[in-house]
């Protein structure tokens, strides 16, 4: 069974869910009759969902109640990624995503990161209505983290960081949002203890950004430029391992090795989950992660 089909799979499970959130999503675009469609589409485009759907599978192995709340809540993180994937097209100087023009593209970089602001300040809004401090300086924190991230990366350019100094910048840019995701979800759900939750995600969210930079390296896609970061100077894991950009490929088994650690951490973070179909999912979406 390939990924995709492997991932549609464990996506019916939580689908309805999911949809309520895209519809969410788009719902209050309100920004500029010559932006709004453009952006409901680049905001509804073929993507995982992964933040979403990691988190409705943890509640629902968790046995807590998926409600209104839990639905704006994971608005408000994708709507937080979505602004996220805008700014770092104008950073990068992309000119497409998911196989479609980026928005800096069709307009331009000032147009776009004025899109991308609206977009927070739409989260902003639908998280204040929440009512919740704590998950509010939780989302102010890692907005904070991931701009750090984004930085540090910026003046590591054409340089070989240490992978202790490549994971932090995963855990800032990557990992932070998935552990605010599903911290969140469990906050609104009355769940006080995190820790297990908290160990879970950041353990998902790094493995999942070294799968992703994996693919870089070793997958020619429609979608996503192949190479593109090492052209760029951002030497990830692979680049890191190797330590040759004319040899990259030395660093595969040692980054394959790296991205089986982190997957093995998150499955024992969830070992006081009962046993359901939910956590089975979580599993096979580990699985499906580390088959690269």
């Amino acid at each position: 069974m390939s990924f995709n089909e492997q991932y549609s799979k464990i996506y019916s499970l939580v689908e309805y869910d999911i949809k309520k959130v895209e519809n969410e999503l788009i719902e209050e675009i309100n920004l500029s009759p010559f932006i709004d469609d453009i952006l409901k589409n680049f905001l509804t485009r073929k993507t995982k969902r992964i933040r979403p759907l990691l988190s409705f599978l943890y509640l629902k192995a968790s046995d807590k109640e998926i409600n209104e709340k839990q639905y704006s809540f994971q608005t408000v993180i994708e709507t937080i990624h979505n602004a996220s994937l805008i700014h770092d097209d104008v950073i990068d100087e992309s000119s497409t995503r998911r196989g479609e023009k980026t928005l800096n593209l069709c307009f331009n970089n000032k147009t776009a990161i004025l899109t991308g602001d609206y977009l927070l300040s739409n989260a902003l809004k639908k998280l204040n209505a929440l009512n919740h401090p704590e998950i509010i300086t939780m989302c102010a924190e890692t907005l904070g983290n991931m701009c750090q991230g984004e930085v540090n990366q910026y003046f590591n350019k054409f340089k070989f960081t240490t992978i202790e100094e490549y994971i932090k910048k995963t855990e800032q840019k990557t990992a932070k949002l998935f552990q605010t995701a599903l911290n969140g979800a469990m906050l609104i759900a009355d769940s006080t203890e995190l820790k297990q939750t908290d160990e879970f995600a950041r353990n998902f969210g790094i493995a999942f950004q070294i799968r992703d930079d994996l693919l870089n390296i070793l997958e020619n896609s429609n979608l996503k430029p192949s190479h593109n970061d090492i052209e760029n100077g951002i030497y990830n894991a692979p680049a890191i391992f190797s330590g040759d950009l004319s040899n990259i490929d030395k660093g595969i088994e040692k980054t394959k090795s790296l991205l089986n650690n982190y997957v093995i951490k998150a499955k024992s973070a969830l070992t006081d989950l009962d046993d359901n179909k939910y956590k089975t999912a979580i599993g096979e979406l580990l699985d499906i992660l580390n088959d690269v």
